[in-house]
């Protein structure tokens, strides 16, 4: 079963600096997110049906600071033949959220789970299928969104089965 574990980030789609950004990129074919905004601290390619993976997860999460995190930057990498991804990101990740990231991964691999990405800390805006654009250009059109910069504490964590239910949630302790 493929799964994985989000952070929540509460921005809006109507924040007046998506709104530019995606003004900016008006004719461009690219698939907004809208709403459902999350860090994905672990995309699992697999998790064995047989193990209850929740308990590990309370004992990690129970005890775990809620993050604060400044967004204060817009970028995209590629993710596929012609396809980009448009993302949040801060460039002074907390070095508490980042060793929260390792445990709670460390923790899904010790269990027989399988995890072929690294850990990206990004916010998902949107996804590019425009064969016409490159990472180098959308880089050059994002950089002129006027992004302010704005620190978040996050709380609220799922766990879920990809495309799929809610299997568990957790608020982290402020």
């Amino acid at each position: 079963m493929k799964s994985y574990l989000e952070l929540k980030v509460p921005i809006r789609y109507e924040d007046s600096w998506f709104s530019e950004l995606r003004d900016l990129l008006d004719g461009v074919d690219i698939r907004w997110q809208r709403g459902y905004y999350h860090i994905t601290m672990a995309f699992l390619d697999f998790a064995p049906d047989h193990v209850n993976l929740n308990p590990g997860l309370n004992g990690i999460l129970d005890d775990a600071i809620a993050p604060s995190i400044t967004f204060d930057k817009l970028d995209a990498f590629a993710s596929g033949y012609h396809r980009q991804v448009i993302h949040l990101t801060t460039t002074e990740a907390p070095e508490d959220f980042l060793a929260l990231v390792k445990d709670i991964r460390r923790y899904f691999l010790d269990k027989g789970c399988e995890i072929q990405s690294d850990f990206r800390l990004h916010v998902t805006l949107g996804r590019v299928q425009d064969p016409r654009m490159n990472v180098r250009k959308l880089q050059d059109i994002i950089s002129q969104v006027d992004l302010p910069s704005f620190t978040m504490e996050l709380k609220d964590v799922e766990y879920r089965v990809f495309r799929g239910k809610t299997l568990g949630t957790w608020q982290l302790a402020q």
